[in-house]
């Protein structure tokens, strides 16, 4: 009987401390997801609030950087820091494509199903090899509309590229590019500011600001919302891990 109650013991500890595992997710990407200084702000990444979505034991660890594409988060080095520090049960994030498609500046170009295909491959196996769960994103919609009221894409074959991928590994994807032109084309042009970077002039910003791709802490906090969704609908286990 002691011995017993000694094994469910012990099996009680391990399953506590096993549900109370820390899980970090980390959040490879632009300035779309990245975290905002201070002094920018109402502008906000959506990876900077994430975090507020999901219960204590899960770390958003946030390395989505201002500017860069597959190809400069590579070359920097930021790819190998993340995954120097990865550990077994962990998720990372990958949401490029903004600034892959600069063709003036070689040091982020890369192309649709050539270097940018590589590169989203490159961070797929590498994560798995560290026993980690890749997720793919694609880029969140451009606010840019037409004459008609429609929403117009700016960012080409990338998306498609991105959903290919995720085919091809069987990765997780969230399609944002679908679901934020889902949710800013009906608002119309006027009332889709709101979730952007549109601000009254200021002391530092004597023309006020009118961004089209950057997100406030609004439209961040709605974006961030349409991932948490997207996740409570899938097979991914941190679902479990919402608030």
């Amino acid at each position: 009987m002691k011995i017993r109650l000694l094994y469910l013991s012990i099996v009680l500890i391990i399953s506590l401390s096993c549900s109370e595992k820390q899980i970090t997710i980390y959040t490879i990407g632009d300035s779309t997801m990245a975290n905002k200084k201070a002094e920018v702000y109402p502008e906000t990444g959506w990876g900077q609030v994430f975090g507020s979505f999901l219960k204590a034991n899960i770390i958003v660890s946030n390395h989505a950087v201002n500017g860069r594409s597959t190809k400069s988060f590579i070359d920097e080095g930021r790819w190998q820091a993340v995954l120097d520090s990865i550990q077994p049960g962990d998720y990372v994030f990958i949401q490029f494509g903004h600034n892959d498609q600069k063709k003036y500046d070689s040091t982020r170009y890369t192309t649709p199903f050539g270097t940018y295909t590589k590169n989203l491959r490159k961070f797929i196996t590498e994560s798995r090899e560290k026993g980690a769960t890749p997720v793919l994103l694609t880029s969140i919609i451009r606010r840019k509309f037409d004459e008609s009221g429609k929403l117009i894409d700016t960012h080409g074959d990338y998306p498609e590229a991105t959903r290919n991928v995720a085919d091809e590994y069987s990765v997780p994807l969230i399609d944002l590019q679908k679901l934020t032109a889902s949710l800013i084309e009906p608002m119309g042009d006027e009332t889709s500011k709101k979730m952007y970077l549109w601000t009254a002039p200021t002391e530092k910003y004597p023309d006020g600001r009118k961004d089209d791709t950057h997100l406030n802490e609004e439209g961040a906090l709605v974006v961030a919302s349409l991932v948490i969704k997207e996740l409570k609908h899938s097979e991914i286990p941190l679902a479990r891990f919402i608030k």
